[in-house]
């Protein structure tokens, strides 16, 4: 948790108009926008929703949100889908457009001490180009969600989890993508080996992962797979001020491969689960992730996939993480996840088809009914910048339903330049830390030795047989010899040479076995099993 500086935090949640360490301010509701809407710090870690049309307003929603919970000190992720977020990490300015309409909406809902500033801002990207490099292991992202991104068939994922199986019994780390690709082949090479074992391994099914790697690899996931990799506490950090950091994950050229998105946000929630302790229900979350675009995290996903999601969602709360999906209609989200996200920041949907107005039904009763208005009309009227809310009460209860103007944005509405961005990130106290690639001894070069090995071993018996071929000769003369002498000698001496014939004969058959037979072992295990021997 960040430390409490009570005096900035007070000076803070003042000109954002709201009580400290209680809510946040949201927007005016009630008669005439009179009435405050905040969402409740305590209750902030059972997650919530942002759902509306394209153009109604979501992405000042998410931004006064960051804002709100970066200045009661609690630390924000989200990613930045059209590249307006980092706006964040600059003031406001009264030379801007809106000025004027942002001071009248202030006035409106009585945002009184309405003022301009910035926010703490870590700029991250996939690529390394708009911010510091993320990374994780393929070890790290395991068999279920490679399969996820790779979209592979049930009989290729039976594969990479043998894959994996096999990487940790044999000891060999799988950290960047060559890694996982020598280790399908030699999964290849040792196929009816491991079919005793683990079952039919076919060499259709590496090829076809193999073949997604490759589509893979020329996405660029080649820069999220490696070291070093992420820390998460890098994501939970506060500024000298008390103020969470807003973690900032460029996804502008991320959305270009929407699969590779989704999986990894969904990886980082489940490292949040995985790592983070057990903490209860705390007086503020100690991270709120929101995923922007959430239905590519549910589109066409097994079920076993929704369930390893709906799970997290479940659990993640008593760890302290708050988690905001952020996507055009409710019924992206399945049910048993929506009916899991107490506080809802609902904007307008049209309703232009059948499915339209189902949903759009569907979505209204889900609130708590206001006796003042019809749900079902408010969330089809509200304008740009309003919305229909409903926030968790004491106990947990939901709130009633509420009409609600959304406050107007402290820092800046929009994007930043370039250079500005640029100067954010190398001010960053983490600038330097994850720019640079590191390539340790992993299952790759660990193969790879295991090949040369095995390839000089081969040479060498290959060697040995030559050298050896001679001597065969001589024994098979020798016992040409032996054979034509025991013709012309006694009874008495044919059988005791007979009897040498025997001992002569079983010798040189076997030198024969043993140079051909090894030496056919050791080519056999230097083609095949020797190239990746075990510990």
């Amino acid at each position: 948790m960040c430390p409490a500086y009570e005096l900035a935090a007070r000076t803070i949640q003042a000109a954002l108009g709201a009580e400290l360490s209680e809510s946040i301010f949201i927007g005016g509701g009630g008669e005439a926008y009179g009435e405050k809407q905040g969402l409740t710090l305590k209750y902030a870690n059972r997650h919530g929703l942002i759902a509306g049309a394209t153009g109604t307003g979501k992405t000042v929603t998410l931004q006064i949100m960051a804002e709100g919970f970066s200045a009661q000190g609690v630390p924000v992720f989200l990613s930045d889908v059209k590249g307006d977020l980092a706006g964040l990490a600059k003031a406001g300015s009264a030379t801007a457009k809106l000025h004027d309409a942002f001071t009248s909406r202030a006035a409106k809902i009585g945002f009184d001490d309405y003022s301009y500033q910035g926010f703490p801002v870590t700029f991250w990207d996939l690529f390394g180009d708009q911010g510091h490099p993320v990374r994780t292991t393929v070890s790290e992202m395991g068999p279920l969600l490679l399969a996820r991104l790779l979209e592979l068939s049930e009989a290729q994922e039976g594969v990479l989890n043998i894959a994996f199986r096999l990487a940790d019994e044999q000891g060999l780390p799988l950290l960047d993508l060559k890694d996982l690709q020598a280790l399908l082949v030699w999964l290849g090479a040792n196929r009816g080996e491991i079919a005793l074992r683990y079952g039919n391994v076919s060499t259709a099914s590496i090829g076809a992962i193999q073949r997604r790697l490759l589509v893979l690899e020329n996405q660029g996931a080649t820069q999220l797979f490696g070291e070093p990799a992420l820390d998460l506490a890098d994501l939970m950090r506060c500024d000298a001020d008390g103020r969470g950091r807003v973690n900032i994950l460029a996804a502008d050229k991320l959305m270009g491969a929407p699969r590779l998105y989704a999986t990894f946000l969904l990886w980082l929630l489940s490292e949040l689960f995985e790592q983070l302790p057990e903490v209860g229900d705390p007086d503020k979350p100690k991270l709120v992730f929101f995923f922007d675009e959430a239905h590519l995290l549910f589109e066409d996903a097994p079920k076993a996939l929704v369930d390893k999601v709906e799970q997290v969602a479940r659990l993640i709360r008593s760890k302290g993480v708050g988690v905001y999906f952020v996507t055009q209609n409710p019924d992206d989200v399945p049910e048993d996840i929506l009916g899991q996200l107490g506080n809802r920041v609902q904007h307008a949907l049209r309703a232009f088809t059948a499915r339209d107005r189902k949903a759009l039904r569907m979505a209204a009763e889900t609130y708590r009914d206001n006796p003042r208005f019809d749900t079902e009309e408010a969330i089809r009227e509200v304008g740009v910048g309003e919305a229909v809310t409903s926030f968790l009460a004491k106990k947990g209860v939901p709130g009633i339903v509420e009409r609600t103007l959304i406050r107007p944005p402290s820092s800046q509405l929009g994007p930043i330049t370039r250079a500005e961005r640029q100067g954010v990130i190398d001010g960053s106290d983490l600038s330097g830390k994850y720019e640079d690639r590191i390539d340790r001894d992993s299952a790759y070069e660990m193969l790879k030795r295991r090949a040369e090995a095995a390839a000089q071993e081969a040479e060498a018996a290959e060697a040995e047989e030559e050298t050896a071929e001679p001597m065969v000769r001589e024994f098979r003369a020798a016992r040409r010899f032996s054979g034509s002498r025991v013709g012309r000698s006694s009874s008495r001496s044919l059988r005791s040479n007979r009897r040498g014939d025997t001992v002569t004969e079983a010798l040189g058959k076997a030198l024969v076995k043993e140079l051909s037979g090894t030496t056919g072992r050791r080519l056999v295990r230097g083609v095949l099993g020797g190239l990746f021997k075990g510990r």
